[in-house]
């Protein structure tokens, strides 16, 4: 009898620590049914080529968005949660990626993937990530695969995407270059095609085009081809590496056409350290940006980030692949913010789609539940001596049809203390 009203009484006890932690999971700010959420602590990941093809310039972002982060942490974290930045090294390997951000969902637990770099590396994780219901924010590529909301209801693009891109690039050559010959060199990937496509619904179809794949660093016969095809204007969908190798394999075949180049290959500084004594080849390449260029010392965006980069980066020297990765890390904290106390998945979810971010862009961000990509446009730059420097006004137009029109918005400045209020 003792026995039995023993074992009575422990399962009464054990129901009701149960309905205690159902409650506190649904009501309190625990987060204790929500992966790598407590009452401190957020835990995020990403993958990034900090070596390989890409390295150059890319594995600066990561390291950037820690140091935002850890700049929030040290002035009370959000809503009273630090967060945790988890970097995996994926080369730039379509095989690794999916190994590490494996890891990171099912060993590491993260609430989510952030700013994962890469068209080729990223489009071969989505369907996990949607499996495992894991928000996927921010992707660090202008590829159209980030913005399929019925598909893939978790994932939203961070930059302009590559169509986007090409038709605000191809709008420039149309006016200012008009009846020359455009070529175009581009990734052997939905970054290539996607450029290609904004390209060419703005000028028609290009008079040569050639493709490279990021394990061959010869573009000799790809260049060849487009100076035997008196190409006056080479459009290039590259990352920073090739858009280097490209430039100088064109000077030793005495090519020197016109380039305009995808915001996402054209950092100055990563440009010119590639390219070592050649820098000077860069002088007049036309590209195009959305974010404050990092040698606006008079911007006070820059004068956030480097006083962060400075206290919490190792005063790492500032460019533009230093400037996204914070401009990620402040989008993050405004979500969060916005996510409230009470964080979950299908919260930072909800919080994204409902859009109306301002921050360091030039144009807005399109997030809303029919929307994923990112920004919505860019401005045109152009090297001289040595540095970006932004022309005209910008532009924003859409993937499809539509205008490519003038954008123009007032300046939008930084919180006092760097970080968006909730």
């Amino acid at each position: 009898m003792k026995r039995t009203t023993a074992l009575v009484l422990a399962a009464v006890l054990l129901a009701a620590a149960g309905c205690s932690n159902s409650d506190d999971s649904n009501g309190s700010s625990s987060g204790a049914n929500t992966p790598g959420v407590t009452d401190s602590e957020i835990v995020v990941g990403t993958h990034m080529p900090l070596t390989g093809p890409a390295a150059a310039g890319y594995s600066k972002i990561a390291p950037a968005t820690k140091a935002y982060f850890d700049y929030v942490n040290a002035n009370g974290g959000v809503h009273g949660r630090k967060i945790t930045y988890k970097i995996m090294d994926d080369g730039y390997n379509p095989a690794n990626t999916q190994q590490v951000v494996r890891q990171l969902v099912l060993q590491d637990k993260v609430f989510a993937i952030l700013n994962g770099l890469g068209t080729p590396t990223h489009t071969g994780v989505l369907d996990f990530l949607k499996t495992n219901r894991v928000p996927d924010l921010f992707v660090a590529s202008g590829s159209r695969s980030w913005n399929q909301p019925d598909k893939y209801p978790g994932t939203f693009g961070f930059n302009p995407d590559y169509t986007v891109e090409g038709k605000i690039l191809a709008t420039y050559v149309k006016e200012e270059h008009a009846g020359k010959k455009v070529c175009f060199l581009g990734q052997d990937d939905d970054f290539g095609r996607d450029s290609l496509a904004g390209i060419e619904k703005v000028l028609g179809a290009v008079a040569a085009k050639q493709s490279y794949v990021t394990t061959n660093p010869n573009v000799g016969p790809q260049v060849g081809a487009l100076k035997a095809a008196g190409c006056q204007v080479v459009m290039l969908a590259t990352v920073p590496g090739f858009t280097a190798l490209t430039i100088g394999t064109g000077a030793k075949l005495g090519f020197k056409p016109q380039y305009v180049v995808s915001n996402v290959g054209s950092d100055p500084t990563t440009l010119a350290k590639t390219l070592g004594d050649a820098a000077p080849l860069l002088e007049g390449v036309v590209a195009a940006n959305y974010l404050p260029l990092a040698n606006d010392a008079a911007n006070p965006w820059i004068q956030l980030y480097s006083k962060v980069n400075k206290e919490y980066n190792g005063n790492a020297e500032l460019d533009n692949n230093v400037v996204y990765g914070m401009s990620v890390a402040y989008l993050f904290v405004q979500s969060l913010q916005a996510a409230g106390k009470d964080l979950t998945r299908e919260g930072i979810i909800s919080a994204v789609e409902k859009g109306g971010y301002t921050g360091p862009g030039l144009v807005p961000v399109r997030y809303s539940a029919e929307d994923h990509s990112g920004y919505a446009g860019q401005q045109l730059t152009r090297i001289a001596g040595g540095k970006a420097e932004y022309f005209g006004k910008p532009y924003r137009t859409d993937d499809g049809d539509g205008a490519v029109e003038v954008y123009e918005a007032p300046a939008v400045t930084p919180p006092q203390n760097g970080i968006p209020a909730a």
